[in-house]
């Protein structure tokens, strides 16, 4: 079948890919477009990235091509670099027993492209690309699957999960980001092995993991992950959220797990979201389980600290960096301060729009509230007041330092900080606004102190 829409030759990508294949041929070997780009245009997506399948072996590749470098040699998979662009070119291959749940005890490579498409994954995802005529070359009915909407492996799905345990989450993530129904016997196997996916390294499952959860509809992938089991080996937490109840005037929604969902798919625009915000929405209530209590109504006081807590584990089992992790707690420790946003005084407000990251914060927020109840008023109110201290320094240079109070004769000590955090909120409410009221400020300050 050829290709039913122009191919994106104003695509640098493309081009460079296009220029990749020109070349294998005119040294001999055949060359592809092949997997997720091809599936992409098939259904009108304009792809990320552009793999190539080819009979070259990665010896005569890095023969033909200028810089190169060995990602995955002993498989047949070559990295080409043209322009600082980076193309997977791997080598038609038949892999042959598999013992470690991803890695084939031996590779052999094969001048047969079908074979090579046979040991993929997903029929969607096993389709190859001829430029020179257009024509999409399909051996396991990919072309079939796109249009009735089906996921589907390529043969048995019992070996090909088998073969690589992570094509179990992978699945999940096909399925929601392309809107997919799973085939009923590569259900039944997902759900079968799910067990299997504690065999893959942490890092590859939390790869997959924020993909689904920053991709189209994150909080369907999130009730995919829980229906299939898997949820609950990832982030066992997450289950936990199911059934707890919410106020019904605040959250009618209801419970935390369905609010959870619904506060990813707010946050998702232009069907992205970026990682430390996805997870910031899916932890934000990780604390409410914990927290529960009812007398006069449902509450789950401080559950935002409780959150924190519990969000710093389960981020650092998932092997999140540091600044990940600093970050995605701060907006789970900070999401309840809005509530408080309008009798905070000028300092404190000062102080809370000036953290890191705050315009995630106020987008949490935001899906919060449109999770929930719906009401804007505080985040209006957030946005009316930074545009009305826009020609005020949010965070400025404090006016009294340690060495100013050292000068008036106070030695660092316990209160030191304390005195010191105290100006500098009388300098964000305008009350100091130089050096000499400052220490004017101060002496008094340590005066009070002292007595």
């Amino acid at each position: 079948m050829k290709l039913n829409k122009e191919l994106p030759k104003d695509n640098k990508k493309f081009q460079a890919a296009k220029f990749i294949i020109n070349e294998l041929k005119d040294n001999g070997h055949e060359g592809y477009i092949v997997g997720g780009a091809v599936r992409d245009l098939c259904m009108n997506i304009q792809p990320d990235e552009f793999d190539i399948s080819t009979s070259a072996t990665p010896k005569e590749i890095e023969e033909i091509f200028k810089r190169t470098k060995p990602v995955g040699q002993s498989f047949g998979v070559v990295l080409v670099i043209i322009e600082n662009m980076f193309f997977e070119v791997a080598t038609f291959r038949e892999d042959m027993e598999y013992i470690d749940g991803r890695h084939p005890v031996d590779v052999k490579y094969t001048k047969n492209p079908k074979i090579d498409i046979m040991r993929r994954d997903f029929t969607v995802n096993g389709l190859m690309l001829n430029l020179d005529t257009s024509e999409v070359i399909d051996f396991c009915e990919g072309l079939k699957d796109i249009k009735k909407g089906i996921l589907r492996t390529i043969g048995d799905p019992k070996e090909r999960f088998s073969e690589d345990n992570l094509r179990i989450l992978r699945a999940i993530r096909f399925s929601n980001k392309y809107s997919l129904t799973i085939e009923e016997e590569t259900k039944k196997e997902i759900v079968n092995m799910s067990d299997k996916i504690i065999n893959v390294s942490i890092e590859r499952i939390r790869e997959e993991f924020v993909k689904i959860i920053t991709n189209k509809n994150p909080g369907q992938g999130i009730k995919l992950l829980s229906d299939y089991g898997l949820m609950r080996i990832i982030i066992p937490e997450i289950e936990d959220l199911k059934g707890v109840e919410q106020p019904h005037q605040f959250h009618p929604e209801g419970d935390v797990f369905v609010h959870t969902c619904l506060v990813l798919d707010k946050l998702s625009e232009n069907n992205y979201v970026e990682p430390v915000l996805a997870l910031g929405g899916l932890l934000h209530d990780i604390g409410k389980p914990s927290t529960y209590t009812k007398t006069d109504r449902i509450r789950f006081n401080r559950h935002e600290y409780v959150g924190a807590v519990l969000t710093e584990k389960i981020c650092k089992r998932l092997k999140f960096s540091n600044k990940q992790i600093t970050d995605i707690k701060s907006l789970v420790s900070e999401h309840m301060k809005f509530g408080n946003i309008k009798e905070m005084k000028k300092s404190t407000f000062k102080r809370f729009i000036s953290m890191d990251n705050f315009d995630l914060h106020l987008k949490l927020h935001k899906a919060d509230c449109l999770a929930s109840h719906g009401d804007l008023s505080l985040l209006d109110f957030t946005i009316n007041k930074i545009s009305e201290l826009k020609n005020e320094p949010i965070k400025p240079k404090p006016i009294i330092n340690g060495d100013d109070l050292i000068s008036l004769g106070l030695k660092p000590g316990p209160g030191f900080k304390e005195i010191l955090s105290e100006i500098f909120d009388e300098q964000l409410e305008g009350n100091i606004l130089n050096h000499k009221e400052g220490i004017s400020f101060a002496s008094k300050l340590i005066k009070k102190y002292e007595n």
